[in-house]
């Protein structure tokens, strides 16, 4: 019996934890559900008051202003109605983003590669549209559709050709290799062909014979550029030109010193001391050809200036092998501890030289529009007078204008026009070199922007025209021997688009590919402050000063018509943070309405000086000491000597007083990554060569991505002359060599 209630109390004592139990998840389910209700609240449909709404957003030129029409659940058009986007570059998201936002009634879409400001432009543009229309951003972010990218059926195909970036080395190269007869297919990660070709000053170096000193007819004032018959005057000097021309005059011809007596001596390029250390055996040929044609230009100039004559009435003095000489003493460097010694392959330099001109002519036998008429012009760093213009191009009798029309629309029309097979796979990234058991590259993989996998053959071979990596920052500063690592900071900007990040090298050098000069980029100084943008310009017509807060506050401290890189150590040894200086130059036609703030300022000497916290009578006394040098042809007597000019800075009244309210142009600049001086090792006809120096067999490449034309710094205008010669060769030659 007491077993029996033992077992009774034991039950009833079970019964009431369960209950107890039951009790709790009794309550915590019933809790559960309401706390549900406040987290998961039911989503709310899309919805639009009908009609059509103006939104805005702001891109890289600035504003993108668009017209969304909505029905009551949908976006059912979308119009451009203005910007300032980049042609070409920022222009291509427009339709693509068009499509995929009314496909998805969303904005959660993904941006285009290669044009993202433009893209969030655009997404923020409809966004403003919607709220306009009473739809909440984050349910249109959302979408109606979920946007989702699915990849399609691998793309197989075969061609004789596979080019590998739609630069202007690709589609140079792509021509020439349609023109052979080959059929052809580009591949471009980018929404639009371009890359960092159409965001540069697209001009180029080259020699026009019909505009310059003609030893055969020295006094004549005219030329006849033979290519077309017309009829040019004949380009004049800038000032300072003849002192150039005497110190290559008197260049040692001894062997090139290569030796270095105390590295710590040495703090810029100046101090390299160039002409007294030689010259290396390759080029010594051309010095003492470009020696006899300076004595004969001399010896006409000389009684010309002793009777009266100024520097500037003489007619220009020009020749390849000036642009050879300069090419090489102008990339001759030596690293950072200055132990070794960069300079260029003479084979590369003398071809990229002689073949300019008729690679010029061969892209305006396409239809290509050039300024022959005023090709003696300078840009930043070019040493000389020889920059060449481009107007656009002519396709099917319609001129298109710009750097577009120029170097892509023109050769791009000759690829597509040879033959229905030729095509452009854009928004589709090459992945991987194919080789057969042999090492022989016979094609390429890659992906769209979808996920959809692509192999293409190339039977007679692939051409990389992929560019540098002035854009990746890391492989920029890994690889560096150059530059100083407090001034090359990780945190440096660019000139250079996003595309910029060296695949192609990464590509090449996994099949065995040679690379070399490496440590060597190209620094541009006209990098503006807030973007690291190119800013453009020259340097001849122009004044740099170090800006307040430095101990030159407002006084010069570097040659302006010197090299790149020249410019770039001077704004860090006198610049301020980052190496910010400021550009100051004669407003010419310019006004106050073309202010850009934190960049650009139209302003009288007072407003300057207000502006940059610097002393107008300082600025003031830097300005007339340069202008008067100008004027008097003394500048090399200038406390930082100048080897060319073109203008004077600061306006004057008739008396030769300082016109104290005329106007300046004031800029705020710093040094951008800009170019690469290294990459692939190739041959003069482009073949990719491996560590033996032996050519990989159906690899080619063609410009920022080859190395051994600029050694340690490119002079400017040379990239796109190496850029429209390499890829023409290249083009030719993996038709010619298979």
């Amino acid at each position: 019996m007491k077993k029996f209630k033992r077992i009774v109390a034991l039950i009833l004592i079970l019964c009431l934890v369960l209950t107890f139990t039951g009790c709790q998840k009794t309550e915590t389910e019933t809790a559960k559900p309401e706390e549900d209700k406040e987290e998961v609240k039911e989503e709310a449909a899309i919805s639009f008051t009908p009609g059509t709404y103006t939104g805005k957003g702001v891109g890289y030129g600035g504003e993108v202003v668009i017209e969304v029409t909505f029905s009551e659940d949908a976006i059912t058009d979308i119009k451009l109605v203005s910007s300032k986007e980049t042609d070409h570059v920022g222009t291509p998201a427009f339709d693509i983003l068009f499509e995929d936002i009314k496909t998805h009634t969303s904005t959660g879409v993904d941006v285009v590669s290669g044009a993202t400001l433009t893209s969030n432009a655009v997404l923020r543009a409809v966004e403003d549209a919607a709220a306009q229309a009473g739809c909440d951003k984050n349910l249109l972010r959302a979408g109606k559709i979920p946007y989702e990218l699915k990849p399609g059926e691998k793309i197989v195909d075969t061609f004789d050709v596979v080019v590998v970036g739609a630069g202007g080395a690709g589609v140079t190269a792509a021509a020439a290799a349609a023109q052979n007869g080959a059929t052809v297919c580009i591949i471009e990660k980018e929404a639009e062909a371009g890359g960092n070709t159409l965001v540069s000053g697209c001009s180029f170096q080259a020699v026009l014979d019909c505009l310059v000193w003609d030893p055969k007819d020295p006094d004549a004032t005219t030329g006849v550029y033979e290519y077309t018959g017309e009829t040019y005057n004949k380009a004049k000097s800038d000032k300072g030109r003849l002192d150039t021309l005497r110190t290559i005059l008197n260049w040692s011809e001894e062997p090139f010193n290569e030796k270095v007596e105390d590295p710590a001596a040495i703090k810029s390029v100046d101090d390299y001391d160039l002409p007294n250390r030689g010259v290396h055996p390759e080029y010594l040929e051309t010095l003492r050809t470009l020696k006899q044609q300076i004595r004969a230009y001399l010896d006409w100039a000389e009684p010309k200036l002793k009777a009266g004559a100024k520097e500037t009435d003489l007619t220009l003095f020009s020749t390849v092998e000036l642009h050879i000489f300069q090419t090489y003493y102008g990339g001759l460097r030596l690293n950072n501890d200055k132990t070794k010694w960069i300079y260029s392959d003479y084979d590369l330099v003398h071809q990229l030289c002689t073949e300019i001109l008729p690679t010029k002519e061969w892209l305006m036998d396409q239809g290509s529009l050039f300024q022959n008429e005023s090709s003696t012009g300078t840009l930043i760093g070019c040493l000389w007078q020889r920059i060449n213009r481009f107007i656009g191009g002519k396709v099917n009798g319609e001129q298109i204008d710009g750097k577009w029309g120029a170097y892509f629309a023109v050769p791009l029309n000759t690829v597509l026009s040879a033959n229905n097979k030729n095509t452009i796979m854009y928004r589709t990234k090459a992945t991987e070199l194919i080789t057969d058991g042999n090492g022989r590259v016979t094609g390429v993989k890659a992906v769209k922007y979808d996920g959809t996998e692509v192999e293409i053959t190339a039977t007679k071979g692939v051409i990389l025209a992929t560019g540098g990596y002035a854009y990746n920052r890391e492989m920029v500063i890994e690889t560096n021997d150059y530059w100083d690592k407090d001034d090359l900071s990780p945190d440096i900007l660019s000139t250079n688009r996003p595309l910029a990040m060296g695949e192609g090298i990464i590509m090449a050098q996994k099949v065995g590919a040679a690379t070399k000069g490496m440590e060597f980029t190209q620094l541009m100084p006209l990098g503006w402050v807030d973007t690291g943008h190119l800013a453009g310009g020259t340097g001849e017509n122009v004044i740099y000063i170090s800006p307040a807060g430095t101990p030159n506050a407002g006084k010069r401290y570097v040659d302006e018509s010197a090299e790149r890189d020249v410019l770039c150590q001077g704004a860090f040894d006198f610049g301020g943070e980052k190496g910010l200086f400021v550009e100051i130059s004669n407003a010419g036609n310019r006004t106050k309405e073309n202010n850009v703030e934190g960049r650009l300022y139209i302003c009288t000497l007072e407003e300057a000086a207000e502006l940059l916290k610097i002393d107008a009578e300082t600025i003031k006394n830097t300005i007339v000491e340069y202008d008067n040098a100008v004027r008097n042809d003394t500048l090399q007597e200038l406390a930082v000597p100048k080897s060319a000019a073109t203008a004077l800075i600061g306006n004057y009244n008739e008396d030769g007083s300082f016109k104290e309210d005329g106007l300046l142009a004031v800029r705020y600049l710093r040094p951008s990554t800009h170019h690469t001086m290294g990459g692939l090792v190739v041959d003069t006809s482009r073949r990719v060569l491996d560590k033996d120096g032996k050519p990989i067999e159906g690899l080619y490449a063609a410009g920022e991505v080859t190395a051994g034309f600029f050694a340690g710094n490119r002079l400017g205008g040379n990239a796109v002359a190496e850029i429209i010669v390499s890829g023409r060769i290249a083009g030719e030659s993996v038709t010619k060599n298979n």
